[in-house]
């Protein structure tokens, strides 16, 4: 059920049913009808159009296509909350799971959903009647009074709201309207379902409140104080102390490991496909983004429990291999025998493609002979296909190096060339579901709801005139393989991480597969588009000439100027580096990188400037870096252990003792960990894990500034700051990890 205004999860269609949001959709066609009358007469004709109506307006289709990077959470139940023990931290999904207890204990969801449609559509009469009553007054005269039809308008309401009420299902997360509380004094959390609840049931909201707090108390009440109600009805609710040092202990003793951060409840297949250069082209800045958000998303699910694919989605074909072999065949002859191929150096692959290029452009019959490669190619001819595998070789290595600076593991290549033998099938499955048809000789498809600016259809093309395939027939042949072929990955949910510009490719390619049945019920396909990399002008980032800049020109710089910052600090700068300040100065430039992408919303462009993603203030990676090496530091010095040596962790202290403001906000913002991590699970932005880091150090600098970890005034307050350390240590640990960078001890 959706109780009331409009969700979190921002979406493009295809939302799960439940109780409210079905009355939604009845809310949306009575505050959209042109009809001058409230009278839904024609509407309900008969006993068995009552049932169709009802079956349209509330039966569900469980898919979710979001073509903004959101996940469809509506799938989830109350049962599929994380997995959570005894000594596992408590956080927000564990709360929802007990307000939906309550709420389903409490109230009846055919009620709530009856008492929603005869407040929305009586609200829309009373407005009519209001509306007809000033226009007759200022008419000054009287309208006949068939043309009011109370009577049919009563009839239809009730029937609508019998059929509201007959298709109810249970309260599930998005009912229990659990959120983090807007201030600190307010708690920890706030519950607010008591508004929409109390309207559609007719009761006042405090006293709605009331009932929900009653049912919680016995479920929370060893790990939340007294809930409170304020003002209409909000139920703020705030963690015991005595909890959150038994919490912070847990994290303590779980400090190598996962921080008692329990684990997701369902275990899904996910695809995150992500980086996704081209043969024989070199990787540019506009491949960073893709590469760094798809392996940090693909981390953090992975953290949380769910088997992740990752997948590099390689442009290795089309009609640019035709200009490539053939200049191959002329240049490097020895590339096109499989038996030397892989013993051919191709050189400096950039320039190989655009001598191939040149030539293309000013040698017809060069040309011709390259069109005719293509088919070649694709016909598998074996010279063609042996050059073809060498500038896939040739490419990979040159691509491993940037995955290796970037510290990308795990990701599986698997090109266009892939999807080739599915792709005839793509089209004849298209055709024949009626969605395929032919225009000006290509065969397109036509979808509602996408038109060219003159308003005429927008054509989607699946085939060429020529014959050829594009990328659409590719990405249905790729969805079918991931998602429906028992052969393929037969994922749950599957995330494409490419630029904006290419939303709307994404959101027909989505709903084209939807129609086509190629996605099973409960299947979430995610479009997480990103911005672009700009200059710190504010313009497309640029060499000087105004070439686009290689990716491995980028990290390069980015190291050096590290280098330079690390050395201008060493007592004697011109010392030959040791290893481990080489791998300081590579964590910090790579690092730095990394984090300024990352700690950007990804759907804005952002000015890349390596002054600020290499200073030391503010929310960046050396900030970041150093707050960790910091806290190493501290607790090296507390713990009497030796400088240079790999530092040894403390024990968790017996009891966690709070004994200062300080300590216990620290402590508040620790357990906000499995929330934030649970939200970029659900909703794909990275920056908010970088918010909380930078939030995390802010937090533990007011800590140290008030509370003496080595000078404390007991042993057992100096073990539970020593713990507090650890655990916000871990924290600082954990998240870099996620986001792809490796800690250092000292900095």
């Amino acid at each position: 059920m959706l109780l009331f205004g409009a969700s979190r999860i921002r979406c493009s269609a295809f939302v799960v049913p439940s109780v409210t949001s079905r009355v939604a959709r009845i809310n949306t066609f009575v505050t959209s009808s042109s009809s001058s009358s409230l009278s839904l007469r024609g509407f309900f004709q008969t006993e068995e159009d009552k049932k169709k109506t009802a079956k349209a307006c509330f039966a569900g289709n469980n898919r979710a296509f979001f073509h903004k990077g959101r996940y469809n959470q509506a799938l989830r139940s109350v049962s599929d909350t994380a997995v959570s023990t005894s000594e596992s931290i408590k956080g927000i999904e564990w709360l929802k799971a007990a307000v939906v207890d309550v709420l389903n204990e409490t109230f009846d969801p055919a009620d709530v959903a009856r008492g929603a449609v005869v407040s929305k559509l009586e609200k829309k009469n009373n407005k009519k009647k209001k509306k007809k009553k000033k226009k007759n007054a200022d008419a000054e005269e009287e309208k006949p009074k068939e043309d009011d039809e109370p009577a049919a308008a009563v009839v239809d309401v009730q029937a609508l709201a019998d059929a509201a009420a007959a298709a109810a299902t249970p309260f599930t997360w998005r009912d229990a309207m659990v959120t983090q509380a807007t201030r600190l004094d307010f708690g920890d959390y706030q519950v607010n379902a008591a508004m929409g609840l109390a309207k559609n049931l007719g009761m006042a909201p405090r006293d709605c409140a009331s009932k929900i707090v009653e049912g919680l108390k016995p479920l929370i009440g060893t790990v939340m104080e007294e809930p409170e109600i304020a003002g209409p009805g909000f139920i703020n609710l705030r963690f015991k102390e005595e909890y959150l040092s038994n919490a912070i202990k847990n994290m303590a003793m779980d400090a190598d490991n996962r921080l008692a951060i329990p684990k997701a409840a369902t275990k899904q297949k996910i695809v995150v496909d992500f980086s996704s250069p081209n043969i024989a082209k070199e990787m540019h800045v506009g491949h960073l983004r893709s590469t760094i958000i798809g392996d940090t998303l693909s981390n953090i699910l992975e953290f949380a429990g769910h088997d992740v694919v990752r997948l590099n989605h390689v442009g290795d074909w089309g009609t640019q291999f035709g200009m490539l072999v053939e200049h191959l065949r002329e240049e490097y002859p020895q590339a096109l025998s499989k038996e030397t191929s892989q013993d051919v150096d191709l050189g400096d692959l950039v320039m190989l493609y655009k001598a191939a290029k040149k030539r293309f452009d000013a040698d017809e019959d060069f040309k011709t002979r390259a069109r005719e490669g293509v088919v070649k190619l694709q016909a598998g001819d074996p010279e063609s296909l042996a050059a073809w595998e060498s500038l896939c070789a040739a490419s990979r290595l040159e691509y491993q190096k940037i995955y290796d600076s970037l510290d990308i593991k795990g990701l599986t290549e698997r090109g266009e060339s892939f999807y080739n033998p599915f792709l005839n099938g793509v089209i004849d499955d298209l055709e024949e579901q009626g969605l395929a048809v032919e225009s000006d000789g290509a065969t397109v498809v036509f979808l509602d709801g996408y038109n060219n600016r003159d308003g005429s259809p927008l054509p989607m093309l699946v085939r060429k005139s020529d014959g050829g395939f594009n990328y659409a027939t590719t990405d249905l042949a790729a969805i079918k393989q991931r998602v429906l072929l028992s052969s393929g990955e037969n994922a749950d949910r599957v995330l494409y991480v490419t630029d904006a510009g290419q939303s709307m490719h994404f959101e027909m390619v989505f709903k084209a597969a939807e129609l086509a049945g190629f996605v099973p019920e409960g299947v979430s396909l995610e479009h997480v588009p990103f911005g672009l990399v700009q200059g710190e002008d504010g313009k497309k980032f640029a060499t000087r000439s105004g070439d686009t800049v290689k990716l491995k020109d980028l990290l390069d710089e980015a190291v050096r100027i590290a280098g330079e910052d690390v050395t201008s600090r060493m007592e004697d700068s011109d010392q030959e580096l040791s290893d481990e300040v080489k791998h300081v100065i590579q964590t910090v430039g790579i690092g730095a990188v990394k984090y300024a992408d990352l700690s950007m919303n990804r759907e804005s462009n952002y000015k890349f400037s390596y002054s600020r993603m290499l200073s030391l203030n503010g929310n960046t990676a050396p900030y970041m870096l150093y707050a960790y090496a910091r806290l190493c530091g501290i607790v090296r010095k507390a713990t009497g252990q030796v400088e240079g040596e790999a530092l040894v962790w403390p024990e968790a202290a017996s009891e966690i003792i709070i004994s200062h403001d300080s300590e216990l906000q620290l402590i508040r913002n620790l357990m906000r960990l499995p929330d934030i991590l649970t939200e970029v699970e659900t909703d794909l932005y990275p920056n908010r894990l970088c918010d909380y880091l930078f939030e995390t150090s802010q937090k533990f600098n007011q800590f140290y500034e008030n509370c003496s970890v080595n000078n404390a005034e007991t042993p057992e307050l100096k073990a539970s700051r020593l713990s507090l350390c650890t655990v916000t240590a871990s924290a600082i640990r954990l998240l870099m990890n996620l986001v792809g960078i490796q800690t250092v001890e000292r900095l």
